[in-house]
């Protein structure tokens, strides 16, 4: 066995030696005069090596307990070098690594604006945890980043950015690089977010006053456009402010919007079939912002080359005299999805109009091949009793053959 008097006797020679310590490790002095501790063993039948640093760095105590650790993992039937790679890959293997992954893998499935906000949440926490390895990170520490954002009174987004890490770390789990999701130890551990339904006019008469007010708007007339078509048409807002002049064909004998999978929410294309009173608003929009090659039916102010903001909207209602209680532009959904099942309609032709996500692939296919016929009458039906409740008079009830069918 070696004693640290031979160990500092040890001069460099033209080549390297060994001076033997027990249990298969060794001190190699090398020309350069660097010294440094291996361990020889065997492992699956194969001979195999592994350092323990450089001395004195590494003292000859140290090198044998390391020796020691090396030889209980193979007791227990794990490599030490292997095991070393493994440490040295996790170390790499950082929070923003993965979460930047994820987003890649995001691209194909949700919209743009969906995952400029996940980016936008992962901004939040990534500069204090984003440089650490995905498995070292505690639930306490990601809590105390969460509670920094809980402290500007944005409930929801502290929540919202935990969901977001959940799905983070269950990619790292699935993809064997973190052994499990700590946001699960984090469950109430953030104030409870108060779930409101998007205010929304539902009641024929106030409905019929909405629209009135909406017709007498005074204002840009790009925004007045869109006030006029959020309740014909009754899609996201954020997929109404985007629209784009190349996806309409204004003179087909059956108009209809083509909204790319891109800008949808469930990242699959959707037709909006067109009302005659739909189709005249967008004829009289086009001379304003569709002329020269224009892109977007509804411009900014600010530069033709961006839609609208997602705000106009909703102040365009603030403007009229609604509050954000009584009014918001998603609220043009409910309204249409409640009287239109209140008139009959078929559930799966209103539910298949306002995009939403069908879970069955096989119906689903179906009913994009075989149920636009059914949504084209529908939303001609619909503008025709918008404009009765506009006009304010008795509504008489929507009644159509295609509304009663399952």
């Amino acid at each position: 066995m070696l004693t640290e008097s031979q160990i500092k006797a040890a001069k460099p020679t033209e080549k390297p030696y060994k001076l033997f310590d027990s249990g298969g490790m060794y001190l190699l002095v090398n020309p350069d005069g660097s010294r440094w501790w291996r361990l020889k063993y065997r492992f699956a039948g194969k001979e195999r090596g592994i350092s323990f640093g450089v001395y004195p760095t590494v003292g000859l105590k140290r090198a044998r307990e390391k020796r020691e650790e090396a030889k209980q993992l193979l007791s227990d039937g794990v490599d030490p070098s292997a095991r070393r790679q493994t440490a040295k890959v996790s170390q790499a293997v950082t929070l923003e690594l993965i979460a930047r992954e994820w987003l890649v893998l995001q691209e194909k499935k949700l919209a743009a604006v969906t995952l400029d906000k996940a980016r936008w949440m992962f901004g939040l926490i990534l500069p204090k945890l984003g440089s650490k390895p995905i498995g070292t990170i505690t639930p306490p520490e990601l809590l105390a980043e969460l509670r920094k954002i809980e402290a500007n009174g944005t409930h929801e987004t502290a929540t919202r950015t935990k969901q977001r890490v959940s799905q983070v770390y269950r990619y790292a789990v699935a993809t064997g690089r973190a052994e499990r999701d700590i946001t699960v130890d984090l469950r109430g551990a953030l104030a409870p977010v108060a779930t409101e339904n998007r205010a929304a006019l539902t009641e024929p008469a106030k409905v019929g006053a909405l629209l009135r007010a909406i017709d007498g708007y005074v204002g840009q007339p790009a925004t007045h456009a869109a006030l006029k078509l959020a309740p014909l048409l009754f899609v996201r807002p954020g997929e109404l402010r985007a629209a784009e002049w190349t996806e309409f064909d204004l003179e087909a004998d059956e108009p209809v919007w083509r909204i790319p999978g891109e800008r949808m929410k469930m990242r699959e294309p959707h037709l909006v079939p067109l009302s005659t009173q739909a189709v005249a608003i967008l004829k009289a929009l086009q001379p304003l912002t569709g002329g020269n090659g224009r892109r977007y039916l509804f411009p900014s102010l600010r530069t033709r080359d961006r839609p609208m903001s997602e705000n106009t909207l909703n102040a365009g209602l603030r403007r009229l005299g609604y509050t954000g209680d009584e009014m918001t532009a998603h609220g043009f959904r409910a309204m249409a999805s409640t009287l239109l099942n209140e008139q009959g309609f078929a559930p799966d032709v209103i539910e298949l109009q306002l995009a939403h996500a069908e879970r069955n692939k096989v119906r689903a296919a179906y009913n994009r091949a075989q149920r636009l016929e059914e949504r084209r009458q529908m939303m001609q039906a619909w503008a025709d009793y918008l404009d009765g409740l506009k006009a304010g008079g008795d509504v008489v009830p929507i009644r159509r053959k295609s509304a009663r069918k399952a």
